[in-house]
């Protein structure tokens, strides 16, 4: 473990879908490449800068997988973990063993002679309030068979999706297609992903819970006020990653370490939850890009008092990017800059990253590596002038993973150690 006496502080600070492309609106250049950035371009220049890639180079990921691996997950244990039950964590939804845990979004459907269609995967990003009236007589769904449902309101578009009964099982496909661009696309069926009776019967299950809510919801009188006031319906849900509640194991446990994390989503919340962290949320830290920022670093500082280290979440940058707003999100790093004065003044060590790369052009997750930077006083310094992708492409720090990142800050802290063979599972790839 860490000698804690001799550790210094750290923070963490995770922007999500931080990476991006060039982007016409700037002649080429990424939203980063385009933001004025004075205190993070201070922190690279007197530190070092790199490219994370969160788990392989070159593949996307998932908000998860990659903000997972930042908060210390093993590479090994990330790839098993399901976004259902973590999104349950974050929510603090809690039921029977052995209850299946799916990420659904509240979405927008429209009936055709071949079926539905998704028209919207986030039904014009809904907010969490209406969400929360929408899903209210959805709780408990007979699905009959011995198995039930619940649909529950998660963060903004949202929601969990839980199956009860014996039986059940993972091995089913999503019905969340993914980014699509802004065509309609037809709503694929759950289908087995294996010959077993008990991934038939989940399948089964979820395509009936699917159909019962899409009934609800279409007649729900909030929607028909959402379509009187030209909003498009919440009138159904795409689901993706089942799965049943695991436990978590995480590095800075491993090194004895006091961790906090400051966030307002309920994937990295539920994160937070799985790793013991000390979670600080408030209604002010919200999952789009009007979060209070101030209120976020503020709250950061003072959870130093009593942490080693504070990992800080903002899930702004991701939201823009996947509603195609190059401007929006390049206004918001502007932001996001201005809000980190206050820890500049703090003799702390400072690592910037993001969970993965989000391409403004088609909103969808890259594999395109992760600008970073690593500053603290006593550390090496390289060549880097600006936080951004081509500024970071030469910096001291090279092309490393999101595990690898962490240790540097780590390190930098003073809380690692001489290699042990207890360590290799945090430390070895999937």
């Amino acid at each position: 473990m860490a000698d804690r006496t001799r550790c210094g502080k750290g923070v963490l600070l995770i922007l999500d879908g931080l990476g991006d492309r060039g982007q016409p609106l700037f002649d080429g250049a990424t939203p980063l490449e385009a933001a004025e950035t004075p205190n993070m371009d201070r922190l690279v220049h007197g530190g070092q800068g790199g490219l994370v890639d969160p788990l392989f180079p070159g593949v996307p990921v998932g908000t998860h997988t990659g903000t997972g691996i930042l908060l210390g997950i093993p590479p090994a244990d990330i790839v098993r973990l399901a976004r259902g039950p973590i999104e349950a964590a974050g929510i603090g939804l809690r039921g029977p063993d052995g209850e299946l845990l799916i990420r659904a979004n509240l979405a927008t459907l429209e009936p055709t002679a071949d079926g539905l269609r998704i028209s919207d995967r986030r039904a014009g990003r809904i907010s969490g309030a209406e969400v929360e009236e929408l899903t209210r007589e959805l709780q408990r769904i007979d699905l009959g068979n011995g198995i039930h449902a619940g649909l529950h309101p998660a963060t903004g578009h949202r929601a969990v999706l839980s199956l009860q009964g014996a039986g059940l099982s993972a091995r089913i496909s999503d019905t969340d297609p993914g980014e699509t661009g802004p065509a309609a696309v037809p709503l694929p069926p759950c289908r087995p992903l294996d010959e077993s009776a008990e991934a038939a019967v989940t399948a089964a299950a979820l395509n009936h819970a699917s159909l019962i809510i899409h009934q609800h919801l279409q007649q729900h009188p909030l929607n028909r006020r959402r379509q009187a006031a030209g909003l498009p319906p919440a009138n159904g849900i795409i689901c993706r990653s089942p799965g049943t509640r695991q436990p978590a194991r995480g590095l800075t446990r491993h090194l004895g370490l006091e961790a906090a994390l400051i966030a307002g989503e309920s994937t990295v919340i539920g994160l937070g939850h799985l790793l013991g962290l000390k979670v600080y949320s408030d209604p002010r830290f919200t999952s789009l890009p009007d979060t209070d920022l101030a209120a976020k670093i503020g709250r950061a500082v003072t959870a130093l008092g009593d942490n080693d280290l504070v990992f800080i979440h903002v899930k702004g940058p991701d939201i823009c990017a996947h509603d195609r707003d190059a401007a929006g999100k390049r206004d918001l790093l502007q932001r996001i800059d201005r809000a980190l004065a206050p820890l500049l003044g703090e003799d702390v060590v400072i690592g910037i990253t993001g969970d993965h790369s989000t391409d403004c052009n088609s909103g969808r997750h890259t594999g395109d590596p992760v600008p970073s930077l690593l500053y603290f006083r006593a550390g090496r310094r390289d060549r880097c002038h600006r936080f951004d992708e081509a500024g970071c492409a030469g910096g001291g720090l090279g092309r490393l993973s999101g595990t690898g990142f962490l240790c540097a800050l780590l390190d930098a802290m003073g809380a690692m150690h001489k290699f042990r063979e207890e360590d290799l599972p945090y430390y070895s790839p999937p």
